[in-house]
């Protein structure tokens, strides 16, 4: 009988051919091993769930979940509906267009079992055409300092459901990782940063993400419709986060 893998890594897809072969591969060069692979199409109109289920046959470890219809519902739903299917006690967290250093998993779960920490999060590059830089972190976060600016990278977070419990992204188009990161901390006391570049954050044009002005309004959101802050709560953090963005450049 086979075991059930320790840790779930959640992946959502939509029109990911061109970039979910790299992202499979860095999972399964992964040095620790006991993992299952969740791909969750939200919709795509390529030929990303024949891609997919292709890497499923070659390996039982990976799984793909489909939706039936082509309607995006967003990143958040496509992540939720793996989590639903998971067995794993530790969640982690890759998008179909990024990828992992193959010593990810393995460090830092080693971390998270040495030290008890229910929610941990790493250093990655940030790629964009040719040019690569290092995303540094610190290493804890609180819920308050995490309101001045997201410094959790959902490529490389990973939570203990054994310490959290029930992990669900918020539906929100923008910025659902980042509200689901300032839930958890009402649930732990901090997250742990692990000081190294340990995944690969590929920037492409016209992303969700790469728009700044959206990207800001929906961090506004987040403060004050999710959070529940008032105005002047939120006009404080919100300062605090574009000052840091500035600063990162």
């Amino acid at each position: 009988m086979p075991t059930e893998p320790l840790i779930s890594v959640i992946m959502p897809a939509y029109d990911a051919s061109a970039h979910l072969p790299t992202a499979v591969a860095s999972v399964r060069r992964q040095t620790r091993k006991d993992w299952e692979l969740l791909i969750s199409d939200d919709g795509s109109r390529d030929n990303t769930v024949a891609l997919a289920r292709s890497f499923a046959q070659h390996d039982p470890r990976i799984k793909v979940l489909t939706k039936g219809d082509h309607d995006s519902k967003g990143a958040a739903a496509a992540r939720n509906r793996a989590i639903s299917h998971a067995s794993g006690r530790f969640l982690a967290f890759l998008d179909a267009d990024d990828e992992w250093l193959p010593e990810k998993l393995d460090r830092q779960v080693g971390l998270m079992l040495t030290e008890g920490a229910a929610l941990t999060f790493t250093g990655f590059w940030r790629q964009k055409a040719e040019r690569r830089h290092e995303v540094k972190v610190p290493s804890r976060v609180i819920r308050r300092d995490l309101l001045k600016g997201n410094v959790m990278g959902t490529l490389t977070v990973i939570c203990d459901r054994c310490q959290l419990g029930e992990i669900t992204f918020p539906l929100l188009a923008l910025r659902q990782d980042y509200a689901l990161w300032l839930d958890l901390l009402h649930r732990t006391d901090a997250a742990i940063g692990l000081q190294a570049p340990l995944a690969v954050s590929h920037v492409t044009q016209g992303s969700l993400s790469s728009n700044r002005w959206r990207a800001t309004r929906a961090t506004w959101h987040v403060y004050r419709q999710h959070a529940g802050l008032g105005p002047l709560a939120s006009g404080y953090y919100l300062t605090s986060h574009l000052a840091r963005r500035l600063r990162r450049g």
